[in-house]
């Protein structure tokens, strides 16, 4: 793979890797800005994504370029492109989370305020459903991860059962079951199968599609105090952008902002700064729907 490859993925402050058409390697490391790296040969690249695609049992083709998937070295998020949809191999690895990050080093290294993390405190203490909101690279799963945290410092009794498609989430709970989607099984499958699991806390990755109503249910039929996140530009949006998640599920409710307003209790945005480092942007408390609009108080 390259030493510069191979040192970057065993650096602990390493956040992505990178590598575009044009062979040049990418890296962006916690609190600093993207800088290149070197670069690799195509036939490098191009192993490299094919050898990612055998290991899942999978083939990248001309008419079947585009790959995601857990890079087999250390389990990071890995999606990879060939040609023709791009003139030379693609891939960018989102590294795997080996520590977890508590509330108190957020506030200490100032991507959040002591008042702001004292109602995610009492969020997770009322078992309110919390969404994380963010753009790419803002942090989301990495918050979430100290949210968890939270919560089994809370009560380490609990049961939690985790869903996404990569596994990135990292618990620290004794009592959990992680599962992770496949081809032949997705999201909405897997959060039925977890209502029979008994669980405390339903926490899920990345909510992407159809599968937002079936989480939604979840959350309102007794299994309230769960976690997910949500790619949007802010809190307002994210309700929004859940709203249009849940429409493309055949079953969804005619009126869906009402459900959305029982299901999620609080929003939090988190952004990426320009100069690199993360700050949190909003904390909302949603408190219902009425008359055309969500009842939020800033937190």
């Amino acid at each position: 793979m390259g030493p510069k490859l191979l040192e970057a993925l065993h650096d602990p402050k390493t956040v992505e890797i990178m590598l575009n058409a044009d062979g040049k390697l990418w890296l962006e490391r916690q609190g600093e800005r993207s800088q290149c790296i070197g670069s690799l040969r195509r036939a490098q690249a191009q192993a490299i994504v094919e050898t990612v695609a055998g290991y899942h049992g999978k083939e990248v083709t001309k008419n079947s370029p585009l790959l995601e998937g857990e890079f087999p070295i250390d389990g990071s998020r890995f999606a990879g492109q060939l040609g023709p949809v791009v003139t030379g191999p693609v891939f960018a690895i989102r590294k795997k989370a080996i520590a977890v990050y508590t509330l108190a080093q957020y506030v200490e290294s100032g991507i959040m305020t002591a008042a702001q993390a004292q109602a995610i405190r009492d969020a997770v203490a009322a078992h309110k459903n919390i969404l994380v909101i963010g753009g790419t690279g803002s942090g989301k799963t990495t918050l979430v991860n100290a949210i968890i945290q939270a919560m089994v410092d809370h009560d380490a009794l609990e049961r939690f059962v985790i869903i996404e498609d990569t596994g990135e989430i990292q618990c620290t709970a004794e009592n959990f079951v992680q599962y992770h989607t496949s081809i032949e099984v997705s999201m909405t499958m897997l959060l039925k199968t977890t209502l029979r699991m008994r669980p405390d806390r339903i926490l899920v990755g990345e909510v992407r599609g159809e599968e937002a109503l079936d989480l939604l249910d979840a959350w309102n039929t007794g299994h309230p105090g769960g976690a997910a996140t949500l790619h949007a530009n802010s809190a307002s949006e994210g309700l929004t952008r859940l709203k249009s998640l849940v429409s493309r599920n055949k079953s969804a409710p005619s009126e869906i902002e009402p459900l959305i307003g029982e299901a999620v209790h609080v929003v939090v945005h988190i952004a990426r700064t320009p100069d690199g480092s993360r700050r949190i942007q909003e904390i909302l408390e949603v408190s219902g729907y009425a008359d055309g609009h969500y009842k939020t108080v800033s937190l």
